[in-house]
């Protein structure tokens, strides 16, 4: 298993490769955002050269330890739009460790 096992987007680390549906590159995640205050994974932001694209969550298929694989092809996923912000954000906690981030603290409140 080159991409790891299956992970919760709360684990998911910055510079993860994200792919399209097919395989094809389309960038790094910068960050996972939540929806806190109803509990759910709001998408991810991702690194797409020197661009910073938001894809849904409905549009992530599946997140795994080394990879995070989109629904959407490459064409799809070239024209994702840019990235606002504005719900609550959460940054990597590189100080929690391995043991931290599985137990949930791998995030901090940006």
């Amino acid at each position: 298993m080159e991409e790891g096992h299956p992970i919760s987007y709360k684990l998911l680390e910055a510079g993860t490769p994200v792919v399209s549906a097919e395989g094809a590159p389309v960038g790094e995640v910068d960050r996972a955002v939540e929806n806190v205050k109803e509990q759910i994974f709001d998408g991810i932001v991702v690194r797409a050269g020197d661009r910073l694209v938001w894809v849904d969550a409905p549009e992530v298929a599946r997140i795994y330890e080394r990879r995070v694989e989109l629904t959407l092809d490459a064409g799809e996923a070239a024209a994702l739009g840019d990235y606002e912000p504005g719900a609550p954000e959460f940054r990597a906690n590189v100080k929690a460790g391995r043991v931290g981030r599985y137990f949930g603290g791998g995030w901090r409140r940006s």
